[in-house]
């Protein structure tokens, strides 16, 4: 999720000034017993420190092998049934809220992971200061908050700039991978990406793609599906 919130100067009548938009809004949340001890035992070995230059995720690993970054994966679940099963990749996932990173390492501490990493801070400014240009091999946004009222839409994480951004860390040939729930979001990400440079629609028709095998289904979406609710995934390769 986004959040872009205005601060007024400290002179009566001037402009208001526009903090950058970030990739969350900070949300409360009560810790279980288990998150706690994720956040105890597995943050020390899991949760990546902010940084002023890009990580050596070879040395981070202690491998090289392809890697996924994921943004925003709230409890962790799709996050770890990836990681799970795909022991020969490795997966970065970056989320602000506390008992989703303690469910997430909870779950890494008691399946044993060794392929998944954490940033609990702000996805933009990981992308920007913590990963190197032209390494990622996939980018996932799974149901971004869609900002609904036009007044909002300068909040959404997709836009123009994002979207360079991410393209900066593909490699050529890497994916950026979006899902939401919301049809009219899902068009307005189209409108973005269809005509961002240096990417391509891997849907023929410009469009959405069908949901792929490798996107797990959350408790959420099987939930919409039960009430006649879509989700919408868009692929889109990083082409030079």
């Amino acid at each position: 999720m986004t959040d872009s919130q205005e601060t007024p100067t400290s002179n009566e009548g001037e402009p208001r000034q526009h903090r950058a938009i970030k990739s969350f809004v900070m949300r409360a949340g009560r810790m279980t017993e288990g998150q706690q001890r994720g956040l105890d035992q597995g943050k020390p070995l899991f949760v990546l420190p902010l940084t002023d230059e890009p990580a050596d995720f070879d040395q981070v690993f202690g491998r090289t092998a392809p890697r996924t970054l994921e943004i925003g994966f709230g409890m962790g679940h799709s996050l770890l049934e990836m990681a799970a099963a795909s022991p020969e990749l490795d997966f970065i996932g970056v989320e602000v809220h506390r008992p989703g990173v303690g469910a997430l390492l909870n779950g890494v501490l008691t399946q044993g992971l060794k392929n998944l990493r954490v940033y609990d801070c702000d996805a933009i400014e990981v992308l920007k200061q913590c990963v190197a240009d032209n390494s990622l091999d996939r980018l996932l946004l799974f149901f971004p908050d869609p900002w609904h009222k036009a007044r909002h839409h300068k909040r959404r994480i997709v836009q123009p700039a994002f979207a360079e951004l991410v393209r900066s860390k593909l490699k050529v040939g890497g994916v950026l991978h979006m899902a939401t729930d919301w049809e009219p979001y899902a068009e307005y990400m189209l409108e973005v990406m269809n005509v961002a440079p240096g990417y391509r629609n891997q849907a023929a028709d410009g469009g959405c793609v069908p949901r792929p095998a490798e996107r797990p289904v959350t408790k959420f979406e099987r939930r919409g599906e039960r009430l006649g609710h879509g989700v919408w995934d868009l692929k889109f390769e990083k082409v030079d």
